[in-house]
């Protein structure tokens, strides 16, 4: 039984226990000759409720996990898999063939071997279906009667209720902890295996990025793992040429439609600049690729730069600083409109202009929301990969000629984790090094923005 029935079968049976708690403790009411009970009659229900879908939806996602391994084993002990092959590719597609056709998302099978073995499939899939559904039920009944038969008038319903609910919010927030923590771990754990084949100093401090993965795996070249050209392509394309293109554009527009534009203006425009954040990044790329990057190597070739390519990095820089506008503008537009009135309206009457109002107190007092804008600006600008490999190609340069073709960190990784080599190759791992080194320099990026923000916080409240 797939996960998604049982789901449903779990919100069912909830139901039907909302509707039994609720009646018990009307119930209660009329018993008690109109006496007050110890919590509302909906508390009893969503007593009774949690109580059946909280143990059914755990039951679901651990059937999930495992009845597919038992349905597995089943048909591989049956005799019509004793003509398997022992191991292989040809093993592995009789097997997911005969599957498809017994669940009916294919019609039928293209290898003969695979025939014998949709019989099986069928009959393990109904058996251990049908299993799955006597255990939910056995489930849903049992939580649910104990927790029927605790109901009374004086029964405290609504603390029970919530603390799970307080519970379940806790359990929501651990997931974005729990979720970075498993990914540090995975990262740190990869990175010092690679660390374990190569020699940091080299992979740091190394200038020379070109990893063999037809190498072999016990016997790193290590001068071919310097990673100076991919930090300094990110922090060239992202932090330096997107945030010249996005910083101006996107603080000077947040400023003229906060202070200067017209209400029916400022309704259109600011939706419009926005649109720019849904546009997909391929979209993107194709117009650094297409548009762009011929504009500007045919701008160098004017002025007599002739080795001016058409994968450059101020093609990817200009139109990722596009693409992260709306970052920075709407942060900045939000944080102006947000500073007091008085102290506009204060400036104006000490006699400052609104030219300097908006330099001396407006843009210091929302310099908070705006450094947060910025910051996030910056992080997705380093993230960004389709346009860098469709406008700045994947060429480990170093060089500060922004007409040059250079390469970020992020589209390396793609390329180590998309190639050939294994998981153990060191050219695979030098991709989770690459992350790890990634993410410690946003963790910065990050602290120093929260101290700005704090700094300037506590002097304008």
């Amino acid at each position: 039984m797939s996960a998604s029935v049982l789901f449903l079968l779990a919100l069912g049976l909830g139901l039907a226990g909302w509707m039994a708690g609720r009646a018990r403790a009307w119930a209660f009411r009329k018993d008690t000759s109109g006496g007050r009970l110890a919590a509302l009659p909906n508390y009893h229900a969503w007593y009774v409720a949690l109580w059946i879908a909280v143990p059914v939806l755990l039951f679901a996602v651990l059937w999930s996990v495992l009845s597919p391994s038992l349905v597995m084993q089943s048909v591989l002990s049956s005799p019509a898999a004793s003509d398997l092959p022992a191991f292989g590719f040809q093993r592995d597609n009789m097997l997911r063939e005969a599957h498809a056709v017994a669940t009916g998302a294919a019609p039928a099978v293209f290898s003969d071997g695979a025939k014998p073995l949709i019989e099986p499939f069928r009959e393990a899939l109904a058996r251990y279906n049908l299993i799955g559904l006597i255990a939910a039920l056995l489930i849903a009944f049992a939580s649910g009667t104990l927790a029927f038969l605790r109901l009374k008038p004086d029964f405290a319903a609504r603390t029970k209720v919530e603390r799970a609910v307080m519970a379940l919010l806790l359990l929501a927030s651990l997931v974005a902890i729990l979720t970075t923590l498993g990914i540090v771990a995975s990262l740190v754990f990869e990175t010092i295996r690679f660390f374990g084949m190569v020699n940091p100093i080299d992979f740091l401090f190394g200038t020379h990025w070109n990893p063999d993965p037809m190498s072999g795996a016990d016997n790193p070249d290590a001068s071919r793992y310097g990673a100076i050209p991919l930090f300094w392509g990110t922090v060239f394309i992202g932090a330096i040429i997107a945030m010249v293109v996005a910083i101006p554009l996107g603080l000077m527009s947040a400023i003229y439609l906060t202070q200067y534009a017209d209400p029916r203006l400022r309704s259109w425009v600011k939706p419009a600049l926005e649109i720019l954040a849904g546009v997909p990044t391929v979209v993107y790329g194709y117009f650094a690729a297409l548009t762009v990057a011929p504009m500007i190597r045919d701008f160098a070739h004017m002025i007599g730069i002739t080795s001016a390519s058409s994968e450059s990095a101020l093609a990817a820089g200009v139109v990722m600083g596009v693409m992260i506008i709306p970052f920075v503008s709407s942060m900045a537009d939000d944080s102006i409109a947000a500073v007091p009135s008085a102290m506009r309206d204060g400036s104006l009457a000490m006699g400052a202009t609104r030219s300097e109002t908006i330099k001396r107190v407006l843009i210091p007092a929302a310099l908070p929301g705006i450094v947060a804008g910025i910051m996030l600006a910056v992080s997705r600008a380093i993230g960004e990969t389709m346009i860098v490999v469709m406008a700045a190609s994947t060429a480990a340069n170093l060089s500060a000629n922004p007409f040059d073709s250079m390469t970020t960190v992020t589209v390396q990784i793609v390329a180590m984790l998309t190639g050939e080599a294994s998981t153990e190759h060191h050219t695979t791992l030098s991709a989770f090094a690459l992350g790890f080194v990634l993410f410690l320099v946003t963790l910065a990026l990050n602290f120093v923005a929260l101290r700005v923000v704090r700094r300037f916080r506590e002097a304008y409240e």
